[in-house]
């Protein structure tokens, strides 16, 4: 279905104000920036930052919803014969290969970082979307498996699975802020990835694994 006039320019008065309000927050911190100086900034009015964006955690977390939704939909697109970890493992180490700035990679990450570190509102919405990364992957677990609601298994399942790409994007952020390189970073990662996937249980990595047809 082709955009619209109207939905492009509600797009793209949503992205500029982001944008801008992003550009606010990593030069003074997100606390000090008012809800006030975003609209002024970006020549709209409050009400209208308002109607894009809820909360003002949602200005800096905009992407969240692709974020959340990225262990689901690389679970859902795993090729046949290939289990959930796998396929996380896979999409993982394609991105890494490619210092892709979706996982971190990228010249200025460690800006953005600081930024979430020194403001507390930013840390517990931070910590609200990994629960619910975690939430949305089991309900896909428990999906894709066809478990029974009292299942156990796809809850643990997807504490495994999290642990894999939280332990990248944790390993990432360290040295991104410590000043590395993001090529150097993504070289050592693959070899993380690599020793990640010896230390997961061989229940784990035939666990969802997608039949043929």
């Amino acid at each position: 279905m082709t955009e619209g006039l109207r939905e492009r320019k509600k797009r793209e008065t949503r992205q500029r104000i982001s944008d801008i309000a992003t550009g606010l927050f990593l030069e003074r911190g997100f606390v000090p920036v008012t809800i006030a100086e975003v609209a002024e900034a970006a020549d709209v009015s409050v009400n209208t930052v308002y109607n894009y964006f809820p909360a003002k955690e949602d200005l800096f977390f905009d992407r969240s919803a692709g974020v959340v939704d990225r262990l689901p939909r690389w679970v859902r697109g795993r090729d046949a014969g290939e289990s959930a970890a796998r396929a996380v493992l896979r999409e993982l180490r394609a991105e890494v290969e490619a210092v892709s700035p979706r996982v971190g990679l990228m010249e200025g990450y460690d800006r953005f970082l600081r930024v979430i570190h020194e403001a507390p509102p930013l840390r517990s919405r931070l910590w609200s979307l990994q629960q619910e990364v975690l939430e949305n992957l089991e309900a896909t677990l428990r999906e894709e498996t066809g478990a029974a609601a009292d299942d156990p298994l796809p809850n643990l399942m997807a504490g495994q699975i999290g642990w894999i790409h939280q332990t990248v994007f944790a390993t990432i952020g360290r040295e991104m802020v410590a000043g590395r390189n993001p090529d150097e970073v993504s070289r050592e990662m693959l070899v993380l990835l690599d020793g990640i996937e010896e230390l997961l249980s061989e229940k784990v990595l035939n666990y969802a694994v997608r039949g043929a047809g």
